[in-house]
């Protein structure tokens, strides 16, 4: 009789182990499939008057990130510094700012090159992110009257992420999340530096909260998508009226302090993220994603 106990629970030992070898296995890599601007190609200044590419993006820190989740992603980055709303769908000329590592799509739009790659690779992508539209907006700050400037991109900017979530989805099937990004509110920093221009900084707050990200939201939700709200995570929507010391410019809004140490507009006008803003932006991204055992 121990024998034949002996036998019986090995035998059960001997099946359990390829059914707790499978549970332990991790999940198998699928794709995070990344297009869009410079914020999606990480761009940053590195020294003054000086940037480039760099995998300080959230394309990039999002695989780390997605791991606790129980999701093992791998980065395929369509992304092309510059790109707006319009030349994503329609430019076919090499990107002049490629993603690190990204793949060479001359000859075809960004657009068309993520399709080919979201058919060519169906049940094998998990996510897809987009950060598209910051391009088509930010040269309204320039402008005398920035008001009729950001409602004409924000029209342009609602019809063009429309069509390119469709397509993204069409190409994608059902399953795969899509999720687009906005943006920081860099023309906050307007509030200081030699250029200051307060009443813009303002007029920035209304434009993304009533405009930019409306229709953003709008866009991709038509899609099945979702836009992760980077604006008000930064604390944009806030009050002007809460100060904070920020040196060197003295005490300054809460919500602008916030902007100068996520981005590098106050310091150089230039409205890239740095690594920090990068990884709240990922925060947001990871969160989307279902926990996985």
């Amino acid at each position: 009789m121990p024998i034949l106990r002996t036998c019986v629970l090995g035998l059960a030992l001997a099946l359990a182990l390829p059914a707790a070898a499978q549970a332990a296995k991790p999940a198998p890599k699928r794709y995070l499939v990344s297009l869009g601007d410079s914020y999606a190609t990480g761009y940053q200044v590195i020294g003054p008057g000086v940037a480039r590419n760099t995998r300080n993006g959230f394309a990039y820190q999002v695989p780390k990130l997605a791991r606790k989740r129980g999701h093992r992603l791998r980065l395929v980055n369509f992304g092309c510094g510059g790109e707006t709303t319009t030349s994503l769908l329609e430019r076919t000329t090499a990107c002049a700012l490629p993603a690190v590592g990204g793949p060479d799509y001359a000859g075809t739009t960004q657009v068309a090159a993520a399709e080919a790659f979201l058919r060519a690779n169906k049940g094998k992508v998990a996510l897809v992110t987009v950060s598209i539209g910051g391009n088509d907006v930010t040269a309204c700050a320039a402008t005398a009257d920035p008001i009729p400037c950001v409602a004409a991109a924000v029209e342009r900017i609602k019809a063009n992420v429309g069509a390119l979530a469709q397509r993204l989805r069409a190409a994608a099937g059902r399953k795969p999340r899509i999720v687009g990004i906005t943006y920081p509110d860099v023309i906050l920093g307007r509030w200081v530096g030699a250029d200051a221009n307060q009443d813009l900084a303002r007029l920035s707050v209304v434009a993304f909260r009533a405009l930019i990200n409306p229709a953003l939201t709008q866009a991709y939700a038509a899609a099945g998508g979702r836009l992760v709200d980077v604006t008000a995570a930064t604390g944009a929507y806030g009050s002007l009226d809460r100060v904070t010391p920020l040196p060197p410019y003295g005490d300054v809004p809460v919500l602008v302090a916030r902007v100068c140490r996520l981005t590098y507009y106050c310091e150089y006008r230039d409205i890239h993220a740095r690594t920090n803003g990068h990884e709240l932006i990922v925060r947001l991204i990871v969160k989307t994603l279902p926990k996985r055992r």
